[in-house]
C-alpha cells in the first residue's frame, strides 16, 4: 500500500482518524492549559513541566500491572472507555480552587489509565490496515497528531490570552466526549487478539518474553531513551518563552509533520531502514542551540528542525512489529507507548530539576547533549548495520516464541 487514495478506502480508517484527532486535540488544549494554570500558581519550571509530561511517568506504572489488556480486552471498548474517562478527569481538573495535590492525583491517575491506549490504539491500526500499509498509515497517524498539536497549541495559546485555564479545560473535556462518541459509532466490535484474561501475572509474563530478545530491547531503547530526553528539552517551553510558549510547541508539531510525510510517504523502504542514527541525532541537535538562549523565532526555528527527526519513530516502529509474533503486536506496541511515555517523563523531571538549579536554557541543552550521546552509544552497541525488516507483523526475523496465554 503506497498511495493515500488506497489508505482512506480502507474501511474504518477514517473514523479510528477522526477519533484521535479529537483525542489528541483535547490532550494538547488541555495540556497546555493545566500546565499554565500550575506555572500561574507557582511559578516553578519544575512543576510546570510535571503537570503536563509527569503522567508519562504514571504510564509505567500501567504497563507493569495493566497492559495485557491491550490485546485481551476488545479494542473498541476500551478506546471508548478511555476517552470517556478521560474527560471526567479533564472535568474535574478544571473545578475553581482545585488544591495543586489535587490536581496532580488526577493528572497521574490519567497517565495510570491511559497506558492501555498505546497497544490498543496501535493494535488496532495494524488490524485495520493490511500488512504492507501500517507504515503508511501510521505516518498519517502521525501526521495527523502533529497537525493536532500545531492546532492544538496554536488555540490553546490563543484561547488563554481571552479565557481562563479551566475554560479552557472544559473545552478539552467536550473533545474528549466527541472523541469516544465517534470510536463507539465509527468502529465495529472486534474480539480481543489474544485469548485469556487481563491479569498482572499476563502483563508481566509477556513482558518479558518481548524484552528477551535482544533486538526488541535495541529497539525499545532506540525508541525510548533519544526520544525521552529530547521531549525533556521541550516540555521547558512555557518556563522559557512564556508567553510564547505554544508557538514554540506548534512549530515543533510542524516540522514532527513534515518529518511524518517524507519518511512515510516518500523514502523507499530500503533507505528508510538506514535512517535511524541519523534521525535520531536530527532530533537533538538543534537543541544545542538553545545554550545561546535565542529569541522566539529562532528558537521556533530550532524546534521545528528537530522535530523532523522523529520520524525515526516510524522506522523503528516498523522494525519492532517484524520482529513480533502478530498474537503480540498490541502488547508490543503497548510496551513501546508505555516506555516512550515514561522516559518522556523522566526527561522532562530531569529537565524541571536542571532547570530550577540553573536555567531552563542551560537544562534544553544538556539533554540534547545527552541524547545525542545516547544515540551514538546504542548505535555503537547494535543499532549500525540495519537490515530491512521483514514483513510487519509476520514475526519472521525473530525466533519463534511460546504463545503468552494466561493459564
Amino acid at each position: 500500500m503506497r498511495s493515500y487514495r488506497t489508505l482512506f478506502r480502507t474501511p474504518e480508517f477514517t473514523p479510528f482518524l477522526l477519533s484521535f484527532a479529537a483525542s489528541g486535540a483535547a490532550q494538547t488544549i488541555g495540556g497546555l492549559a493545566i500546565g499554565t494554570l500550575v506555572f500561574r500558581a507557582t511559578g516553578s519550571p519544575f512543576l510546570s513541566a510535571m503537570s503536563m509530561f509527569g503522567p508519562h511517568l504514571s504510564q509505567l506504572l500501567g504497563g507493569v500491572f495493566l497492559l495485557s489488556g491491550s490485546d485481551r480486552l476488545p479494542p473498541r471498548a476500551v478506546l471508548t472507555a478511555l476517552a470517556l474517562a478521560f474527560a471526567f478527569g479533564t472535568a474535574v481538573l478544571a473545578l475553581p480552587g482545585l488544591p495543586l495535590p489535587a490536581v496532580f492525583a488526577v493528572v497521574l491517575l490519567q497517565g495510570l489509565v491511559a497506558s492501555l491506549g498505546g497497544g490498543a490504539r496501535g493494535g488496532l491500526l495494524n488490524e485495520i490496515l493490511s500488512k504492507d500499509g501500517y507504515v503508511l498509515g501510521r505516518s498519517v497517524y502521525n501526521m495527523l497528531w502533529g497537525l493536532m498539536q500545531m492546532a492544538g497549541f496554536a488555540t490553546g495559546g490563543a484561547l488563554l490570552m481571552l479565557l481562563s485555564p479551566g475554560t479552557c479545560l472544559l473545552l478539552a473535556s467536550g473533545l474528549y466526549l466527541v472523541s469516544a462518541l465517534v470510536t463507539r459509532l465509527g468502529l465495529k466490535a472486534r474480539p480481543p487478539r489474544s485469548a485469556g484474561r487481563p491479569s498482572v501475572s499476563a502483563t508481566w509474563r509477556t513482558n518479558a518474553l518481548l524484552w528477551s530478545s535482544r533486538p526488541r530491547r535495541l529497539t525499545y531503547l532506540f525508541l525510548w531513551v533519544p526520544n525521552g530526553l529530547v521531549v525533556g528539552s521541550a516540555s521547558l517551553s512555557i518556563s522559557y518563552a512564556p508567553g510564547a510558549a505554544g508557538t514554540l510547541y506548534a512549530c515543533g508539531a510542524l516540522g514532527m509533520f513534515m518529518g511524518d510525510l517524507v519518511v512515510g510517504r516518500l523514502v523507499p523502504p530500503a533507505v528508510r531502514s538506514r535512517l535511524t542514527v541519523p534521525l535520531r541525532l536530527l532530533l537533538a541537535t538543534p537543541y544545542l542551540f538553545f545554550v545561546l538562549r535565542p529569541g522566539v523565532v529562532p528558537a521556533a526555528v530550532a524546534v521545528a528542525v528537530a522535530s523532523v527527526g522523529y520520524a525515526a519513530g516510524l522506522v523503528l516502529q516498523e522494525r519492532l512489529i517484524s520482529l513480533t509474533p502478530d498474537d503480540l503486536v498490541g502488547q508490543a506496541l503497548g510496551l513501546h507507548a508505555t516506555g516512550m511515555t515514561a522516559l518522556q517523563g523522566i526527561g522532562a523531571l530531569l529537565a524541571g530539576t536542571v532547570a530550577q538549579l540553573t536555567s531552563p536554557a542551560t537544562a534544553m541543552t544538556l539533554l540534547a547533549a545527552g541524547s545525542i550521546t545516547v544515540t551514538l552509544a546504542l548505535a555503537a552497541v547494535g543499532g549500525r548495520g540495519e537490515r530491512r525488516p521483514a514483513t510487519p507483523g509476520t514475526g519472521q526475523g525473530a525466533p519463534p516464541e511460546p504463545a503468552a496465554t494466561d493459564r
